[in-house]
């Protein structure tokens, strides 16, 4: 997974995929321009490194260049998220520490988007995780391949 983008990295990442098709460094600027002072060779710049980086593709058209982006910003998210996940010692419990942070509305989300992924599963409902309960449960779950640990008996 390439690495997280920058904040300004982001912003500019975050104009190119609301506009959904090529841009010029020039309009990337002039949108910015409506909300921040910033030099187009600093735009450039910035759109050159997501270039290297994979963000982005260019065509050359005339002396300039048109930048699309490569994947989806949701693609971008979902690779935080595993990129994140995967770097846990623990990933089992860090998965029920981020349910529990979660509001109702995502839980929904999560709910809909397990249906999408196993849509003929017997439809197990998502826990409603309430945050006062995350640390007891994160710690009661074993990472893969280890047996949890036995409750009060």
């Amino acid at each position: 997974m390439p690495r997280p983008l920058g904040e300004l990295e982001d912003t500019v990442m975050t104009r190119v995929w609301n506009w959904n098709r090529p841009v010029t460094v020039r309009e990337v600027l002039e949108d910015l321009q409506q909300e921040r002072s910033i030099a187009y060779t600093t735009v450039m710049t910035v759109l050159d490194n997501l270039h290297q980086k994979g963000w982005v593709r260019r065509e050359a058209e005339g002396r300039a260049y048109r930048y699309e982006a490569v994947s989806t910003r949701a693609a971008y998210s979902a690779a935080l998220m595993n990129d994140a996940w995967a770097q846990s010692d623990n990933p089992a419990a860090a998965l029920v520490a981020f349910f529990g942070m979660m509001s109702p509305r995502q839980r929904e989300a999560l709910r809909d988007a397990m249906r999408i992924v196993q849509p003929d599963a017997t439809s197990e409902p998502v826990p409603e995780a309430a945050p006062q309960a995350v640390p007891e449960a994160a710690a009661e779950v074993a990472p893969p391949g280890e047996a949890a640990p036995e409750r009060g008996r």
